[in-house]
């Protein structure tokens, strides 16, 4: 389990450089920052989701982790992590950046030429009961855009707006390297388009 433990926080921290090293990504970089993590092959918990602490931000025009990768330092993102896993277990990893018309404009063409459906999940429709509700939508969320994408968890999403909730792009995954090269590509292309 120490080795299993040591190689998720290996893989993310690796996957936090390829951010780190791309000045492009810093464009999108939500307002609430960009939230990393990845879980080990059995997990259950969200102490088995390890994350950035302190999420990613922007320093100097550039994307910076606020802190180390370490288990337990997300909530949110965990438990989306494993919800996912409840329709595909090989998810485990994900990764959230920023959300506009021109930024979904240019990542729908991106999943066309990638091959990549992206999906979508209008929190207008969120049951009244669940709105604001803490650590309540959740399963909601996710069966949602599940049931939406023909009962297959995609590869990229996006959250619409919602009551006080910033609308956000997630890349879905089984490796954090991938994810980070998968919003690098995203992030180089947009610069280039724009």
């Amino acid at each position: 389990m120490a080795d299993s433990r040591q190689e998720v926080l290996d893989r993310l921290a690796a996957a936090v450089g390829v951010l780190e090293s791309c000045p492009q990504f810093a464009a999108l970089v939500p307002e609430v920052r960009v939230n990393f993590g990845c879980c080990l092959p059995d997990a259950r918990t969200v102490d088995d989701v390890a994350a950035i602490d302190g999420r990613l931000t922007v320093v100097g025009d550039r994307p910076k982790a606020s802190g180390p990768v370490r288990f337990g330092a997300s909530d949110h993102l965990a438990r989306r992590i494993l919800e996912f896993r409840r329709h595909d277990g090989s998810t485990r990893a994900a990764l959230n950046f920023r959300w506009n018309e021109s930024i979904l404009e240019f990542v729908e063409r991106w999943c066309r030429e990638h091959g990549i459906g992206l999906g979508k999940l209008d929190r207008r429709d969120e049951p009244t009961e669940l709105v604001g509700k803490d650590r309540g939508s959740m399963p909601w969320k996710v069966d949602r855009l599940v049931e939406s994408c023909g009962g297959k968890v995609p590869g990229l999403f996006y959250e619409g707006r919602g009551w006080g909730k910033e609308p956000l792009f997630i890349l879905i995954g089984t490796d954090p390297v991938d994810l980070a090269e998968r919003a690098v590509d995203i992030a180089r292309g947009y610069a280039r388009a724009r």
